[in-house]
């Protein structure tokens, strides 16, 4: 079965929006966009390098197709390499509109239409950016596999990686290292529900009982 993976590079206050560079996207009036371009390092560009060394294939929202289809065709680099044969799936209400090669729509049920590509063969789909459909699909419980590059930054503002709509999941941490720069790079996968326990001991107190029914 193949697995939605989710790689995000993304703030210590959660932030996501625009990574790469000032006119990647402004939308809100974002002021930070190109945060993460000063923290990489030989470490942090080898895990982009493992991230895309393997068949895979894109899993876009449409904010993120059309600025990636505005920029790799036109680039000569590695990542270029592995994004432009590769096929690309994308959440659109405007499908006649995908220029870029090897692209096709999701069509109008996403969630639908994902969890019949992840029954049939083919490679791991691998979402880059697209914070929206990435709500939608941990609504859903469809990603089985988190990866993060967490800076060591806080950008008070901008699009945000996690939303209250999604769904409750415990994750395993299977993977970590830490850059010289400070970047987390943490890789975490579905291990089922969330558990729940309490470190109270003894019985409730009269004024913790009261607290109980003061904040119900």
């Amino acid at each position: 079965m193949r697995k939605i993976i989710s790689a995000t590079f993304v703030s210590l206050d959660g932030v996501m929006q625009a990574p790469g560079g000032p006119q990647e996207d402004p939308v809100g009036g974002f002021k930070f966009g190109g945060w993460t371009f000063h923290y990489f390092d030989e470490a942090g560009g080898a895990a982009m390098d493992e991230l895309f060394s393997k068949p895979f294939a894109l899993l876009l929202g449409r904010r993120t197709y059309d600025i990636f289809a505005a920029y790799w065709p036109y680039q000569k680099d590695p990542i270029a390499d592995a994004f432009n044969p590769a096929t690309k799936y994308v959440a659109t209400h405007r499908p006649d509109t995908l220029a870029w090669q090897n692209t096709q729509a999701l069509g109008p049920d996403i969630v639908a239409t994902l969890r019949r590509l992840k029954q049939e063969d083919g490679p791991d789909l691998l979402i880059q950016g697209s914070g929206d459909l990435i709500q939608t699909l941990l609504a859903n419980g469809l990603i089985d596999e988190i990866r993060l590059m967490i800076f060591p930054l806080l950008l008070g503002k901008g699009k945000r990686l996690f939303g209250d709509s999604a769904m409750p999941a415990a994750f395993k941490l299977i993977k970590s290292q830490a850059t010289s720069t400070g970047v987390i790079m943490a890789t975490y996968e579905r291990s089922g529900e969330i558990k729940v326990g309490s470190f109270v001991t003894g019985e409730a107190s009269e004024a913790e009982l009261e607290r109980r029914r003061n904040w119900k």
